[in-house]
C-alpha cells in the first residue's frame, strides 16, 4: 500500500469485473480524475499486491466471497477500501458485503454521479487514513529511536562508572566482563526453571541486570587496599569499613541518578546489587543482616555470582580455586550463604560458567599488578607503625 510520501497526484482505481464491456464502462467514468486499471477476477488479487498498489477497488460482486474476504485480511491489501458494485440490493446482501470488509456498496445500474461521489468520498477518508497511519508508525519509528539512544546513554553511563570502580580494583582485570555474562548465564537459567519468575526476568532485564552487575565494585572505592587484598575473615572494625563503603556506593549511584534526570530507576538494580550483595540467605551478612526474600533477587544473584568470580580469579595473595570446585563449594552453600533456587539455576549454567572463566581468564600482567598492591600496602602499614625518630 501506498503512503503519503510516495502517493502520485493522481490516485490509482482497480476495477475488477469478469465482463469486460461492464468493467470498460465504469473506468471510463473514473478515467478523466484518476489512473484506471481494469482486470478480470482473477488477476484482481495480483492486481492489487502490484506496485504501485491501488488506492481503491470497485468490485463488480456477485458471490465472490473468497475474493472479498482475501482482499480485505491480506496484510498488503486489507488497508485498501473496496466498494461493491452490484445488483444485488436488499438489506440482508447489503449487510453481507459489510460484514466481509466492503466500505461501500453501489447498486445497479450505477448513476455516474453516484460513483464519482462515494469514489471521491473513500478516497478522501483513505487520504486520512493513511496519514494517521503513516504519522503513527512514524511516531512508533521516533519512540524506538530515543529509546535505543536512552538504552545506550544508560549503558555507556554503567560502563564509564563501573570503569572507573574498576580501576581502583584491577584495571587490567577482564573481571567486569566475566561477571556481566555470568549475571546473565544466571538469570536466564533461573527464568527458564522458575516460570513464576519469567516476567520478573524478561529478556530485556536480564540484559540490563548484567549492566548493572558491573558496578557491584563500586563500594570498593572506599576501601584501603590492606582490605580489598586480604584473604582472612574480617574483624569488627574491618567489618565496619566494608559497611561503611557498602553504603557510600549505593550513595554514589544514588546522586549519580538524580543528577541524570529524567532517566530515572535505570539504576535501581545496580543499587540493590551493591547494598544486598554482601548479605546471606541465612542473615549473616552485611550491612543490614537480611535473610531469605528481604534480600533483592538482583543481589541474591549477584552474591553467588561474585563468590564464583572470587573463588576462581587470580589472585597475588591466594590460590584460584578451579571453577569444578567452585561448583562444589557454591552447592554446598545452598539455603546458608545462597539462595536454593538461584543455586538449582546456578547448576544449570554452571558448564557456561566454567566456559567463560576459561575464556576470559586474566594472564600474568594481572596478578603482577596485584603483588605490586600488596607489597605497596604492606609497606604502608609497616611504616605507618614505625616510632617517631628520635
Amino acid at each position: 500500500m501506498r503512503g503519503m510520501l510516495d502517493r502520485s497526484e493522481q490516485e490509482l482505481i482497480l476495477v475488477v469485473d469478469d465482463a469486460v464491456d461492464a468493467r470498460q464502462r465504469l473506468g471510463a467514468l473514473l478515467v478523466d480524475r484518476y489512473q484506471v486499471r481494469l482486470v478480470g477476477n482473477e488477476e484482481a488479487l495480483q492486481a492489487a499486491r502490484a506496485r504501485p498498489q491501488p488506492d481503491l477497488i470497485l468490485l463488480n460482486w456477485q458471490d465472490d466471497y473468497a475474493l472479498c474476504r482475501e482482499l480485505k485480511s491480506g496484510p498488503q491489501t486489507r488497508y485498501i477500501p473496496l466498494i461493491l458494485v452490484t445488483a444485488r440490493s436488499d438489506a440482508a446482501d447489503e449487510q453481507l458485503g459489510f460484514d466481509l470488509g466492503a466500505a461501500d456498496y453501489i447498486t445497479k445500474p450505477v448513476s455516474p454521479p453516484i460513483v464519482l461521489a462515494r469514489v471521491r468520498a473513500q478516497l478522501q477518508l483513505k487520504a486520512a487514513t493513511d496519514y494517521l497511519r503513516d504519522k503513527s508508525e512514524y511516531l512508533e519509528l521516533e519512540v524506538k529511536r530515543r529509546t535505543r539512544d536512552i538504552q545506550r546513554l544508560q549503558d555507556v553511563t554503567i560502563e564509564a562508572m563501573a570503569s572507573v570502580a574498576v580501576m581502583r580494583d584491577n584495571p587490567r582485570s577482564r573481571r567486569l566482563a566475566r561477571i556481566e555474562r555470568y549475571m546473565i548465564g544466571l538469570a536466564t537459567a533461573l527464568a527458564r526453571q522458575q516460570p513464576a519468575l519469567s516476567e520478573l526476568l524478561s529478556e530485556e532485564r536480564i540484559a540490563q541486570l548484567g549492566k548493572s552487575a558491573m558496578l557491584h565494585v563500586i563500594d570498593r572505592l572506599t576501601l584501603p587496599d590492606r582490605i580489598l587484598l586480604s584473604h582472612g575473615e574480617p574483624d569488627e572494625s574491618d567489618l565496619h569499613l566494608l559497611s561503611e563503603g557498602v553504603i557510600a556506593g549505593c550513595d554514589a549511584l544514588e546522586r549519580a541518578e538524580r543528577k541524570l534526570g529524567s532517566i530515572t530507576d535505570f539504576l535501581s538494580d545496580a543499587k540493590d546489587i551493591v547494598y544486598g550483595q554482601h548479605e546471606r540467605w541465612d542473615g549473616k551478612g552485611y550491612p543490614q543482616g537480611l535473610f531469605g526474600e528481604q534480600i533483592p533477587l538482583s543481589a541474591r544473584l549477584m552474591a553467588l555470582v561474585g563468590h564464583f568470580e572470587e573463588l576462581t580469579c587470580q589472585h597475588a595473595y591466594l590460590p584460584a580455586v578451579s571453577p569444578e570446585q567452585a561448583v562444589t563449594q557454591i552447592c554446598a552453600a545452598s539455603g546458608t550463604r545462597f539462595d536454593p533456587l538461584v543455586v538449582l539455576a546456578f547448576v544449570e549454567a554452571a558448564p557456561e560458567f566454567l566456559h567463560i572463566a576459561k575464556t576470559l581468564a586474566d594472564d600474568a600482567a594481572v596478578v603482577g599488578v596485584e603483588l605490586q598492591r600488596l607489597e605497596d600496602s604492606l609497606g604502608e602499614s609497616i611504616e605507618m607503625t614505625l616510632p617517631p625518630a628520635p
